[in-house]
């Protein structure tokens, strides 16, 4: 299905203004953004427009119940200028999901798609080509309704925006592992990206750095025994040869595609990968034996962030040197040169955009 967009181009590009050998993650955006808007039945008011501050009511229920969620996406280059997208469809599915547990509308996979295609070929001049750096791409939606009031509300906003990026990280991360909070229990809406999910993550994230730590490894809540996440990524382990990854089953672990095509391509490598509860105590008992090779978390940001250290229970685990972890330094390469369209893309993840010239 194709649907009917109300494009309104910017007066003045700011692209000029941009420094792209020098891209502080997160700060700087591109010219245009899509809007659409949920009436209750549909979405409805299609548009591109220039990137800008919203409109909103006091009373709108995002602000006070924090019905919202998000996706977090890239594009990159080809050697030929043509835009590229990095398993798109996945973001639109696991947007759908999240809108499901949090009692949102869906939005349609063609509309996600053509709105994604559309934005990001319009301002296609915005994605870097200097190394580490891409074109961050941000879909999200918002409760809507002026009511205050505890219950789903009936409108809704989807936007997509983009932003110039460089690196999410620049070095390897220290990682504590938390017995005092948790990011997500059974039942919650751990594996649902979640605006509350991350609120909730920033007090602990900001008592580790004051100890001198970068981020959070996440344990389950029961038990404080199995290893969930690191901040805002997906981990794994590389053990005796092994990767190890926490399992998705019960719902608290985010479906991280970056960590689905992590799997896949340590696969195609020829490794064992074993998705499964993972007590942190072997992890442990692992370092101390020498089989504990690499730790890295997985995400769109970060791609691949390795972890210089982890502490647990007062004791600090040091990890090998990063230029002896072969893996995952092949993984990270791998993964940017699929999106760069420099390595054959046997698993068709990528996703070509056409461009479109403003006149």
């Amino acid at each position: 299905m194709k649907y009917n967009f109300n494009v309104q181009l910017t007066d003045q590009s700011k692209l000029s203004q941009v420094d792209f050998n020098n891209i502080p993650f997160g700060r700087v955006f591109s010219d245009h953004m899509f809007i659409a808007d949920y009436d209750g039945k549909e979405w409805t008011d299609l548009r591109i427009v220039p990137y800008g501050n919203l409109e909103m009511s006091p009373a709108a229920s995002v602000l006070h119940y924090s019905q919202t969620i998000f996706e977090g996406m890239k594009a990159t280059k080809d050697a030929d200028g043509t835009p590229l997208l990095f398993r798109p469809e996945m973001n639109a599915r696991r947007l759908n999901k999240s809108a499901a547990r949090m009692a949102m509308p869906e939005v349609p996979e063609e509309l996600f798609m053509q709105a994604l295609n559309e934005l990001v070929g319009l301002d296609h001049n915005w994605i870097p080509n200097t190394p580490d750096s891409s074109l961050y791409i941000r879909p999200y939606m918002f409760a809507n309704d002026p009511f205050i009031g505890v219950k789903p509300s009936e409108t809704y906003r989807f936007i997509i925006f983009t932003a110039p990026v460089g690196a999410y990280y620049s070095g390897a991360v220290k990682l504590l592992a938390s017995e005092k909070y948790v990011r997500a229990a059974a039942g919650g809406t751990g594996a649902a990206k979640a605006g509350g999910n991350y609120a909730a993550t920033l007090l602990p994230q900001l008592e580790a750095q004051k100890q001198g730590f970068d981020q959070l490894m996440w344990l389950d809540a029961k038990e404080f025994k199995y290893i969930q996440e690191c901040g805002t990524m997906n981990l794994f382990f590389i053990v005796d040869g092994k990767v190890l990854t926490p399992n998705l089953d019960d719902g608290t672990i985010l479906h991280g595609i970056t960590r689905d095509s992590f799997i896949q391509l340590f696969r195609s490598y020829g490794l064992t990968v074993e998705e499964r509860p993972i007590p942190i105590e072997e992890i442990v008992a692992a370092h101390k034996a020498g089989k504990l090779e690499d730790v890295f978390g997985a995400g769109t940001a970060a791609v691949v962030a390795p972890v210089a250290s982890f502490n647990y229970r007062d004791t600090n685990y040091e990890l090998p040197a990063l230029e002896t972890r072969k893996h995952s330094i092949r993984l990270k390469e791998d993964l940017i040169s699929l999106r760069k369209g420099t390595l054959d893309d046997k698993f068709g993840w990528i996703k070509k955009v056409n461009l479109m010239k403003i006149a």
